[in-house]
């Protein structure tokens, strides 16, 4: 599996990507307090280890949706930024708990495409970001969707985790998906497709495999994700791909067992 993942053992900073289908059960779209108290457990001993985390989380629409028992998602936008703005509290109210239960400080911040795009507030967020890690805290990071509108949306969460891993010069980005990896087929149609444990590079026919536009091939937001590696490895980052719903997975792959897909970071010339 060569230096890639055996560097991950020594990896200081990291951050940890989890979607919406890791944080609630797929059958009623509550939140899976289970899952969500074990995963911060895995991060709070690594923490506790000596690593730097940055948590990226998604989930705070249907946070909303669960508080308020809304069975469908809004087609507006001040309905889902409303019910963002209402689910950003219960997420947070359940983090802190729980981190708190295990010791630990968090500390919200929400971005928008404005914080990446422009120099001046990248900069800001950065060292937002870098001070609460010099607080020994652990910065909870999600799109500020109460207020985005289309022109400042970034627009999912595993472009803005690599947005963020290469703004606060992360060594690794984790993202914790629904499906083991980037399988070379979609798994759930087909039986033979095989999981791929490592990308060194992101060509066209990896793009195609991940479901680009017009296919019906990817499973779980792969395209998304495939888009986030992009931006992540070109920016010194290495990006994996794991199962989320298998506890433990996060202390295997910083242990450099060979779990889920890998994508190396780009050497610089």
């Amino acid at each position: 599996m060569g230096t890639a993942r055996e560097n991950l053992k020594s990896a200081r900073r990291i951050v940890i990507k989890v979607g919406t289908s890791t944080l609630a059960h797929a059958d009623t779209g509550k939140l899976n307090l289970y899952r969500i108290e074990h995963l911060i457990r895995e991060i709070a001993d690594l923490h506790n280890a000596g690593k730097e985390i940055i948590f990226v989380s998604s989930g705070a629409i249907a946070a909303g949706m669960n508080k308020l028992g809304v069975k469908v998602k809004p087609q507006t936008i001040p309905a889902n930024q409303a019910l963002a703005a209402i689910g950003q509290g219960v997420l947070m109210h359940i983090y802190e708990k729980f981190f708190a239960e295990y010791g630990q400080t968090i500390g919200q911040v929400l971005l928008t495409n404005e914080n990446a795009a422009d120099e001046h507030a990248r900069e800001n967020s950065r060292n937002s970001l870098q001070a609460i890690l010099d607080m020994g805290a652990i910065p909870i990071v999600n799109e500020n969707d109460a207020v985005a509108v289309d022109e400042i949306k970034i627009g999912d969460n595993d472009n803005l985790s690599a947005i963020v891993a290469a703004m606060i010069g992360a060594e690794v980005l984790i993202i914790l998906s629904d499906i083991d990896g980037l399988y070379n087929g979609n798994p759930k149609l087909d039986k033979s497709a095989r999981l791929i444990d490592e990308v060194t590079e992101i060509d066209s026919e990896i793009e195609r495999i991940a479901g680009g536009a017009g296919t019906k091939l990817g499973t779980g937001g792969m395209f998304t994700k495939i888009q986030a590696a992009k931006v992540a490895t070109s920016n010194g980052v290495t990006m994996l791909i794991i199962n989320g719903a298998t506890i433990g997975n996060l202390r295997r792959v910083l242990s450099s067992e060979v779990v889920g897909t890998i994508f190396p970071r780009r050497e610089s010339s």
